[in-house]
């Protein structure tokens, strides 16, 4: 009797654990099936909103602030930040950027850039 009480929840773990991980699959399809393409690299310096740049224009800026610096390229639709000279450099070693509400941060140079759609929305990120 015991033997087969264990195999009957064997046989339940096995299909919740099957059901997780579909589920799983399923939500990680849906939410990049939904992204939405950023149109604008937003620089925000301080907490203030200093530059504006469009994604479909390639172009690279050196973003400067209290004595430090991060150079923002913008190539082939993506953001990401060239050089800095932060002493950590984890905002070099960061991916490319295209997506709607990525961002880029430099926390010692107090450096963010946020990338943002064309479009209006009525939700804020």
């Amino acid at each position: 009797m015991s033997d087969a009480k264990n195999r009957h929840y064997l046989r339940n773990d096995i299909i919740l654990i099957t059901s997780v991980i579909v589920l799983c699959i399923v939500a990680i399809f849906f939410f990049n099936a939904t992204k939405k393409e950023g149109g604008r690299a937003v620089v925000v310096i301080n907490g203030k909103e200093t530059a504006s740049y469009p994604l479909n224009i390639n172009t690279e800026v050196r973003l400067e602030n209290n004595g430090g610096y991060n150079i923002l390229v913008i190539e082939d639709g993506f953001a990401f930040i060239k050089e800095a000279s932060c002493p950590d450099k984890i905002c070099v070693n960061n991916t490319k950027k295209k997506y709607n509400g990525e961002t880029l941060v430099c926390l010692p140079n107090k450096i963010t850039v946020k990338i943002v759609s064309d479009e209006t929305s009525e939700t804020d990120f």
